[in-house]
């Protein structure tokens, strides 16, 4: 696939939270820093999302008595996954991954710091109509294909691809560089929706730039 100055690679919440040793490490988390780093330089254009919490968010199981990590319960906007505290404002778990080293990203979109609602996708939070503003800046400076690469593959990478496709963008997702959680058959489910909106999913060894 060639890379033009149409295209935008998203790299989604590569945070210390998410990777080993986090509050809510994905298995191999770190390993995608790499990977990342090596497909960036063909990118003209990166844009960074970071999960950021309220220390009583609402998708905390620390917020619901009784209650534990990867429970259900049901919130205002539907089912909600709890999971452990993660990601909150001000702290290190919040902070990118030392490596990453993407400075000359052009967006951070935060995300998730509403305390009522939780977000995985960049676009919208998980009440489906709330946006981050991502789409429309995107529209603004004219990208019509989003790359997306990061954490979690199965849900903040995976409904980002699938909000970007109902919004009217292109979608890839660099599966080697992501890592999934896998959670109660999330990856099947995930890719099942992928290839029904049209998500196309490859390797970073499938990227060229003109």
């Amino acid at each position: 696939m060639k890379i033009t100055s149409d295209d935008v690679l998203i790299v989604i919440d590569v945070q210390n939270d998410f990777c080993p040793g986090g509050q809510l490490a994905v298995a191999g988390g770190d390993e995608v820093v790499p990977v990342i780093r090596q497909a960036a330089p063909r990118f003209e254009h990166v844009v960074l999302t970071q999960d950021w919490h309220t220390p009583d968010h609402a998708s905390f199981a620390s917020a619901h008595a009784g209650k534990k990590a990867f429970e259900q319960v049901e919130l205002s906007y539907g089912s909600q996954t709890l999971w452990p505290d993660h990601c909150v404002q001000g702290t290190r778990g919040a902070e990118f991954h030392s490596e990453l080293g993407l400075t000359r990203a052009e967006l951070i979109v935060r995300k998730g710091f509403h305390r009522t609602i939780d977000s995985y996708s960049a676009f919208f939070e998980n009440d489906r109509t709330t946006a981050t503003g991502l789409g429309g800046y995107l529209k603004e400076r004219g990208f019509s294909r989003v790359i997306l690469a990061g954490l979690a593959y199965d849900f903040c990478v995976g409904y980002s691809a699938l909000d970007a496709c109902r919004l009217g963008f292109e979608a890839v997702v660099l599966k080697d560089a992501c890592r999934a959680i896998d959670l109660n058959g999330s990856v099947a489910a995930m890719e099942r929706e992928f290839a029904k909106a049209g998500v196309r999913v490859m390797s970073t060894g499938g990227l060229a730039r003109t």
